[in-house]
């Protein structure tokens, strides 16, 4: 049985995780950490110097970057960031970004300040540090590690030597900022340990109202599918499964229907639309792959909205407990980990208890490990409908008692074990993939079309 000090550390990491975002979240926090340097600078900087890690470049190619009219890719991203971002709204950066500032952006770009580089020395998967300068030398730097919104080190560099130096004899590690504080060390905050049936505990028994909070996710994740329905965003893949020729193809059951609008909110968001989403673990994808698929199967099933809130809830702690020991980035497509939850909250709205929530996990676990991540992009939502129709199929099975056995692959009769198995395939035997992935992205001929 869970201690209350244990209750208060799960709801304090569903409220670190379960946050709303403006665009993809690799370039939004590029945006962020250089949005956080300028500001500290007091001016816009004329040369901006970044070193990013090899995961946060993957993800932040192919994406459209709000506020810019559909503009793709970091340059935009930088330029806005450091011209119109505020920090104190983290990945909310560029909320308040407007015409003149991308026109502004723009001309910076085209005068080519701004140098991009893998970073070569620091392992970890998502880093970002940005040194920007004045024309007569000035510096200022800025780190993000770790966390999409985790400021390890912001601090005034030597403008010759560039090493760190203080204020005041104190290194600034903490921010004043328009509301409140920019996310701090995350390292610092004591980390919830969980396992699925702590995950299955806390949804099913905590009290209601401290859980209600979750609904946010409906209602911001909602209104980004209806904005993709509306409008013709990326791929369009939501809206074709909408149209007449989808609905001859897939009809209109509860299944079309979950397909449908979890691509819609993510064609919106790969496009760069300027709609916040609810995230989770850092990614908007898996905010809405953890939200959308259990918002409409409970629409659709006539579920309480007790029943919403604590599936929803099942869903997004189930995707914060993988990512745990998966990492914030990975070779693996974050689809998997969060149509898992999602399949977790579906078998609960099917009237699911533990035993049936652990065989949706496993036949989750069985079908789609090894989806690698090549990057965020319009795509994304057709990796989304695979990830979201297996966690449906998942859920049906389990709610049968019809489940993938020790016997086979990688599962094993203990579900945490089996979540194990996956995240570390995820983490460490897809090393190599990530690599090469990344060489193929940065190495392959485009065309303008």
């Amino acid at each position: 049985m869970l201690t209350d000090n244990e209750r208060k550390e799960i709801l304090d990491l569903l409220h670190r995780e379960v946050v709303p975002a403006i665009g993809c979240t690799e370039p939004m926090a590029v945006a962020l950490c250089v949005a956080r340097a300028t500001e500290l600078l007091g001016e816009l900087p004329t040369h901006i110097d970044l070193h990013l890690s090899a995961n946060i470049l993957k993800n932040a190619m192919g994406v459209g970057i709000p506020c810019t009219g559909g503009m793709i890719g970091l340059p935009i991203a930088v330029a806005m960031g450091a011209i119109g971002g505020k920090s104190c709204l983290g990945l909310e950066v560029l909320r308040d970004c407007t015409a003149n500032h991308l026109a502004t952006a723009k001309r910076y770009i085209s005068e080519n300040r701004i140098t991009i580089a893998l970073e070569e020395n620091d392992p970890d998967k998502l880093f970002i540090h940005a040194v920007v300068t004045t024309e007569d030398g000035r510096q200022q730097e800025a780190t993000i590690k770790g966390g999409h919104t985790n400021f390890t080190d912001s601090s005034p560099v030597h403008p010759k030597t560039h090493s760190p130096l203080s204020r005041e004899g104190e290194r600034l590690t903490s921010f004043e900022s328009c509301a409140g504080k920019t996310e701090g060390h995350e390292g610092e905050l004591k980390e919830a340990s969980l396992t699925l049936r702590k995950v299955y505990e806390f949804s099913t028994t905590q009290q209601l109202e401290d859980l209600r909070f979750i609904l946010e996710a409906k209602r911001l994740n909602e209104a980004a599918a209806a904005d993709g329905l509306r409008e013709n965003y990326g791929h369009q893949l939501g809206k074709t499964m909408c149209s007449p020729l989808g609905r001859g193809i897939m009809g209109d059951s509860i299944f079309a229907k979950v397909l449908s609008e979890t691509s819609c909110a993510c064609d919106a968001r790969m496009a760069g639309a300027k709609i916040p989403v609810m995230s989770n673990s850092g990614s908007g994808n898996q905010g809405i792959c953890a939200t959308m698929p259990v918002v409409v199967f409970a629409r659709e099933n006539h579920n309480t909205e007790e029943e919403l809130i604590r599936a929803l809830t099942l869903s997004h702690l189930t995707a914060i407990y993988i990512k745990q020991s998966l990492g914030t980035l990975s070779a693996l497509c974050g689809c998997v980990v969060a149509s898992t939850g999602s399949g977790c909250g579906i078998t609960y709205l099917m009237g699911g208890n533990y035993e049936e929530i652990c065989h949706s996990v496993k036949n989750m676990i069985a079908n789609l490990t090894g989806m690698i991540c090549d990057g965020a992009k319009p795509s994304c939502a057709l990796k989304l409908t695979t990830g979201v129709g297996t966690a449906v199929m998942s859920a049906m099975l389990a709610i049968q008692h019809r489940y993938v056995t020790a016997a086979e692959g990688i599962i094993e009769d203990d579900v945490d074990r089996s979540i194990h198995n996956l995240t570390s395939i995820g983490s460490r035997g897809m090393d190599e993939t990530d690599r090469f992935v990344l060489d193929i992205m940065t190495h392959k001929e485009c065309s303008n079309h």
